[in-house]
């Protein structure tokens, strides 16, 4: 237990907070703009997601991650094949989440927020872990 805190408590991990609150800006905000369509909350969910997710690419491989970060070639598409892979689970929960909620007839902006925190601490470790492992991950 006290190694998971001195371990969240980690410069890196606040890097990774701060990019995720940036790309989690992009990932509400589009989902809230997306509410005001006809499209249903899950999908509307799903696709601000997935566009946050690619700024949580773009903040994680250069300024948390770079030294697990792969340059170029086989390896970098590997690499971001394996963050998209990593990506579907939390764009899974996120789905269902607010998909059930809707369904239900709850408020889906508060089903967003308990799926946000699901994926937030379930990613961090994924991706430490697995996906930028690129000779020595930062610590």
């Amino acid at each position: 237990m006290e190694r998971l805190l001195k371990q969240l408590l980690s410069i890196q991990f606040l890097r990774y907070f701060a990019a995720s609150a940036g790309a989690l800006a992009v990932d509400m905000g589009g989902f809230l703009l997306l509410l005001n369509t006809a499209l249903p909350a899950g999908l509307c969910a799903a696709l601000s997601y997935m566009l946050g997710m690619v700024v949580n690419w773009f903040l994680l491989s250069r300024s948390v991650f770079e030294k697990g970060t792969h340059e170029a070639g086989p390896a970098r598409t590997r690499q971001k094949a394996l963050f998209l892979f990593t990506t579907w689970g939390g764009l899974a929960a996120t789905t269902v989440i607010v998909s059930g909620a809707d369904l239900i007839g709850a408020d889906v902006r508060l089903s967003k927020g308990l799926a946000i925190g699901v994926s937030f601490v379930l990613n961090y470790f994924v991706r430490k872990h697995y996906v930028f492992t690129a000779g020595q991950a930062a610590a």
